[in-house]
């Protein structure tokens, strides 16, 4: 009796095929629906914006990248591409699938995956041996957070990151520049058409 009640539902089971098929399309598009309010697309962010984003970056002097909210790690991949072999990239997450899916896919030393919230920056790179970051990354949809989390957000991260360092943000509103204008004294726009849907991106650099 007790190995049919703990045997899988004919739902489960199809719904666990039809996540194998689509692959990371299907642990991501799991993330939205448990989650849409923490999940700033249903739809991986584009190569284009991904370049576009990380182009400011100073990798040569990158020792600590951090990424709030990155699903089944569409920016984690090029990341790492770029990052020294000295370097380390932290991602943060609330969303428990994601953070199962990246520790089960991307076997490199210079990666963590922490199950946590983005408010918590400061703590969860302490605990993993920095003062500071030289930069975070962030597709969390500040529109659409929880009341006060927005705020908390930022300004963790200002305090999280090092001067001269920035927070990289790519956004379908223009809602997070709110939220980073305090902490941040230059904030550089720039938009990306080639994305599902087209986005805006903002880099907010420490003085």
């Amino acid at each position: 009796m007790s190995n049919e009640l703990s045997a899988p539902s004919p739902w489960a089971k199809l719904k666990a095929k039809v996540q194998q098929k689509l692959g990371p399309w299907g642990v991501f598009f799991k993330g939205f629906l448990k989650h849409p309010v923490m999940v700033g697309s249903i739809i991986p962010s584009s190569r284009f914006t991904i370049k576009k984003m990380l182009a400011p970056v100073d990798w040569d002097n990158t020792k600590l990248f951090v990424e709030y909210g990155p699903g089944v790690g569409t920016f984690c991949r090029p990341i790492l591409d770029r990052l020294p072999r000295s370097g380390t990239l932290i991602v943060i997450d609330t969303n428990k699938d994601f953070i199962d899916y990246l520790e089960s896919s991307i076997g490199d030393s210079r990666f963590h995956a922490v199950h946590g919230s983005a408010a918590d920056v400061e703590e969860i790179i302490a605990a993993l041996g920095f003062d500071h970051a030289d930069y975070v990354l962030s597709g969390l949809p500040f529109s659409t957070l929880p009341d006060g989390l927005g705020e908390e957000i930022a300004a963790a991260t200002g305090r999280a990151v090092r001067p001269g360092g920035a927070f990289l943000v790519y956004q379908f509103s223009a809602a997070c520049r709110t939220f980073m204008a305090p902490h941040f004294a230059k904030i550089d726009a720039g938009f990306e058409f080639w994305n599902i849907l087209p986005c805006k991106l903002f880099w907010g650099w420490k003085e």
